[in-house]
């Protein structure tokens, strides 16, 4: 009988867990029982509640992003690229040969496609039909949302009465969120970013309602998983404050010097990893920073950056996120178990909406850096909701279901709309941009360029269809071009492009020319010929280096292949960009 008093007590937990007896179980505090520990009986419901709750959540944002059916953002494409290179053997490099150059944005998310290249499951061909480079980074996606509902469901464990409600309820909001979807389905790295945060937020609200928050275990898995963060996007960074933070505002005095060490193993944990990777970095490529950082001149915050987030608020409404706001603030006044959790939840969305709020914009739609903040707001709402109706009795649930009702009433249209506009008119498709690499593909061959260069701003697409050496208008893959961005150098730019680049062809983009000045440089007529003129309004062009055409019979050559080959299927990516390109995208 006492053994199994002390195995239902928690043996090996140490003296002050183990004599800790708190009513986890919120609003019952007539019922109390040991945190963490739940009678055996109820685990295995719970287990398969927890599974039809991430199972349905999933399911949520998978049936959303079906609304943008084969769509790929075309960056995601330059790390479909490098997964190519790496995989085949070619290198960290855009393309085989190229420089070496940190042109990739994820390192996490590029080694995971790597994997999946040199197992065959992308870049080979079709899955029942679909492109390989479609399904892969999709499911994929679907894998990185169930980890993450996984872990809200961990999370909701330790603060909710209700945990596979709470988690099916915040995922519904999440997956309503057209921002969200949109990037998960991307083929970026959002989906592995957002279950890393998830992880995060689940170990640090478990470990701080059981009070364990200073144990050995969770310090080094958080510092781990910052580690994961900052090397799937470089805002991940900003994640490894989490731990140290939240050590700060929940250690007493007494446990202070116990929080130091802890403290202290959680950042040893993060510097392994993280510096591994800077010193591989700094041998590999040579520099501190990739150059997407250094184009983008991301610099010291501004105080005008501390209203980026009210633009999130408007992506949603006013209505849910003031109703929100003042449901956790309420949650918030006594200090008991469930504020230390949902504090500790609460933190890593701080962290992400920091985060949103000090990167330089986005010159995307749907806030491509806002979807940790989706997906944590929406856990961090859900949870204090949940907490306020089993407390305000069957009245207060009452008048709970109608600002419910006028909640969505007031955001569903608006982000209904949002939906169907990203829908219409989808950000970059990558099969436009490879269509254009395979359009200077053709023109090489009928002008016979055995090596020439192609100049171009959206280079993901391009570089996977195309021989011809690559040259990032944006400055992604040119360390040079990046250090005219941050700087602001336009005409330094173009002085180098027409100059020392001198690409062999040249695409030229009504967004991309005005901000550089490239169609308007007397250059550009001086020692170009333009081949065609391409988009809803003829105002992007593809131009060749007049020493590059051998004859005029090789011109008209050239521009017939434009007329019968280049505009049909520009125009044919153009009426469907939620489409796909073919089984491989190959030169």
């Amino acid at each position: 009988m006492r053994s199994c008093a002390a195995a239902w007590l928690g043996c090996g937990r140490g003296p002050r867990d183990t004599a800790r007896v708190t009513t986890l179980v919120i609003g019952a505090p007539s019922t109390p029982t040991l945190t963490g520990v739940r009678p055996p009986k109820l685990r295995r419901f719970r287990w398969w509640q927890g599974l039809i709750a991430v199972t349905l959540c999933t399911a949520f944002v998978a049936a959303h992003g079906a609304l943008y059916g084969r769509w790929i953002v075309d960056d995601a494409a330059i790390t479909f690229a490098y997964a190519r290179s790496l995989a085949s053997g070619a290198g960290p490099v855009l393309q085989p040969g190229a420089p070496i150059v940190e042109g990739f944005t994820s390192p996490a998310w590029l080694a995971l496609l790597a994997a999946g290249r040199a197992l065959g499951l992308v870049d080979h061909g079709t899955w029942v039909g679909v492109p390989d480079h479609v399904v892969f980074p999709k499911l994929l996606a679907m894998l990185c949302c169930a980890v993450a509902f996984a872990c809200l469901y961990a999370a909701a464990r330790s603060v909710a009465r209700f945990p596979a409600t709470v988690t099916v309820v915040a995922g519904a909001a999440t997956a309503a969120v057209p921002s969200f979807v949109v990037w998960v389905v991307s083929g970026l790295e959002n989906s592995l970013l957002v279950a890393v945060v998830c992880a995060i937020a689940a170990v640090l609200t478990r470990a701080a309602v059981a009070e364990r928050l200073c144990a050995p275990g969770p310090a080094v898995v958080v510092g781990l998983l910052a580690a994961l963060a900052a090397l799937t996007r470089p805002d991940g960074l900003t994640y490894a404050g989490a731990y140290p933070l939240l050590v700060v505002l929940l250690t007493g005095r007494a446990d202070r010097l116990r929080g130091v060490r802890a403290v202290v193993l959680n950042l040893i944990a993060f510097a392994i990893p993280a510096g591994a990777y800077l010193a591989w970095r700094i041998r590999t490529f040579g520099e501190y920073l990739p150059p997407i950082v250094l184009a983008r001149a991301q610099g010291v915050p501004r105080l005008d950056a501390l209203g980026r987030p009210g633009d999130l608020v408007a992506a949603v409404g006013w209505l849910p996120v003031v109703l929100g706001a003042v449901c956790v603030g309420a949650v918030m006044t006594r200090s008991t178990p469930f504020r230390r959790g949902l504090l500790a939840a609460v933190l890593p969305l701080a962290l992400a909406l920091t985060a949103f709020a000090v990167l330089e914009d986005d010159s995307m739609a749907q806030f491509r850096f806002a979807t940790p903040v989706w997906i944590l707001g929406a856990f961090v709402v859900t949870v204090a909701v949940s907490r306020i109706l089993w407390l305000a009795g069957l009245p207060g649930r009452a008048a709970a279901a109608g600002l419910l009702v006028l909640v969505v009433g007031a955001s569903g249209p608006h982000l209904l709309d949002q939906a169907r506009a990203f829908r219409a008119a989808p950000t970059v498709p990558l099969c436009l941009v490879a269509a254009t690499g395979a359009a200077f593909e053709g023109y090489a061959d009928v002008l016979g360029v055995r090596s020439g260069s192609l100049l171009a701003p959206d280079i993901g697409g391009v570089a996977l269809t195309t021989r011809l050496q690559v040259v990032d208008l944006a400055g992604r893959t040119e360390p040079r071009i990046a250090r005219f961005w941050r700087t602001q150098d336009m005409a330094g730019l173009r002085d180098h492009v027409f100059d020392d680049v001198r690409p062999t062809f040249l695409t030229s983009h009504p967004v991309w020319s005005a901000e550089t000045g490239i169609a308007e440089d007397p250059r550009l007529a001086r020692d170009y010929v333009l081949l065609t003129a391409i988009g809803p309004d003829g105002d992007e062009g593809h131009w060749v280096r007049r020493d590059a055409v051998g004859s005029a019979d090789d011109l008209a050559a050239a521009q017939r292949f434009a007329a019968a080959v280049v505009q049909p299927e520009d125009r044919e990516a153009r009426l469907a960009p939620r489409g796909s390109c073919g089984e491989t995208l190959r030169a």
